[in-house]
């Protein structure tokens, strides 16, 4: 006798196939949240999920550590801007935000002039579904990240929100602050540095 089944629990295949399912849910709700409602919390939870994910997807591709840092940074505000375009229908959030990061990575590379360089490349692809216990790791890290970002020194947390919640690009955020392009991008990577405990976990 089937003891998963007689007593009503969900057998340990299907859990482990559940998981991911809600994983998946549970991130693209977050994207919408972003689209609707602009929710600042929900850009955290998927900020402290994603950005070390797409970091390492990006190192993989032998990019250096600054400019991957620069990059995820990029995708991510590439998230917050544009969280609206999002389809659950055509896409996980995953895949959507990795193929950002994908297109981000390209148009690196094409603007080198880098020779050799093969668009079809498997390592280029998004990366798979990660196992499905990440699920409660990744709440947890959410919120660490939230904390994080509202303990951010205020020149710090004012160059990300102009960043990630306003939407400015760099040199404008330098032209509002009247600070140096460099300085913008400097305490960006401050601020990153700083939530780099929370994301530790996920490399």
């Amino acid at each position: 006798m089937n003891r998963d089944r007689t007593s009503g629990e969900t057998p340990q295949g299907d859990k482990q196939q559940a998981a991911p399912e809600k994983l998946a849910a549970e991130m693209a709700e977050l994207v919408v949240a972003i689209a609707e409602h602009e929710d600042r919390t929900a850009f955290a939870r998927l900020f402290g999920y994603y950005a070390p994910r797409v970091k390492s997807y990006l190192r993989r591709l032998r990019v250096d550590e600054r400019l991957a840092e620069d990059i995820a940074q990029e995708v991510m505000l590439t998230v917050w801007r544009k969280a609206a375009q999002f389809d659950s229908s055509k896409a996980s959030a995953g895949t959507w935000i990795f193929t950002i990061a994908r297109n981000r990575f390209i148009d690196r590379v094409r603007r080198e002039k880098r020779p050799g360089f093969d668009e079809t490349d498997p390592m280029l692809q998004p990366e798979a579904p990660r196992p499905a216990d990440e699920a409660m790791a990744g709440t947890e890290i959410g919120a660490r990240v939230h904390a994080a970002l509202t303990d951010l020194p205020p020149d710090q947390a004012q160059v990300v929100e102009l960043s990630f919640l306003e939407g400015l690009p760099h040199s404008a955020i330098a032209e509002r602050l009247g600070i140096p392009l460099g300085t913008v991008k400097s305490r960006l990577r401050l601020a990153f540095a700083r939530l780099r405990p929370a994301l530790e976990d996920l490399r």
